[in-house]
């Protein structure tokens, strides 16, 4: 049982990865008919929705791509950057509906925010904990540390709202301002909703690896 749930654990996020990695080399060989490039999509989708505070920057990387609300600046790679593709729209866009989130107060945003520092304390120590848990043989230690890593999984729970929704508003805008053609809004429902798959893969990887260490404090307690 155990040996299945470390070949799931490992099979999914490569799944999702393959998904997004094919998708992504698909559509940014397919230039947007308007000759957009992503700089252009997204401050095209920030001007029309108020926020011409909102700084888009290139950075290094591949698929590096974030909005940074603390700085209030959307960083897009160089391919999404300076690319006229499908998928340099798409990816633009995404961004730039985090940015919409944030000046909307989207719930889930916030409580996302909320939760950054605490998951980003907590994953410091949990492995550490669960680890002297197991060889101390104090399983009250090891439980504890389970329970440190559900914090992550409700973590990324919360993050599932907002990355769906950020896509469903990258299509929205990309259709309201005419920014590529209805022929073309296929491949950007693909190019997003493979993105999306891989936060889900990231859920259902987290579950399984806290059914995996319950099972472990199970056989060991």
């Amino acid at each position: 049982m155990d040996l299945i749930l470390y070949f799931i654990i490992i099979l999914i996020p490569v799944i999702a990865q393959l998904r997004i990695t094919l998708s992504y080399s698909k559509y940014k060989k397919v230039d947007n008919s308007k000759g957009l490039t992503g700089f252009d999509v997204a401050r095209e989708i920030l001007d029309k929705n108020g926020l011409e505070d909102i700084y888009v920057v290139e950075t290094s990387g591949n698929l590096t791509d974030h909005y940074d609300p603390s700085r209030k600046v959307i960083k897009l790679s160089r391919d999404i950057f300076k690319g006229t593709s499908i998928a340099a729209a798409s990816v633009a866009a995404h961004e730039c509906g985090h940015a919409i989130q944030d000046k909307e107060n989207y719930t889930f945003m916030r409580i996302r925010s909320f939760l950054v520092p605490v998951v980003n304390l907590v994953s410091t120590f949990s492995w550490v904990v669960i680890l002297i848990g197991l060889f101390t043989e104090y399983f009250n230690i090891f439980a504890l540390g389970i329970g440190l890593i559900s914090v992550g999984l409700l973590f990324q729970l919360v993050t599932l709202p907002v990355e769906f929704d950020a896509s469903n508003r990258a299509k929205k805008e990309l259709e309201r301002l005419k920014l590529v053609k209805n022929e073309e809004i296929n491949g950007v429902s693909k190019m997003l909703g493979a993105a999306a798959m891989t936060y889900v893969a990231s859920v259902l990887t987290s579950i399984l690896e806290i059914v995996r260490l319950i099972l472990i404090f199970n056989d060991n307690k």
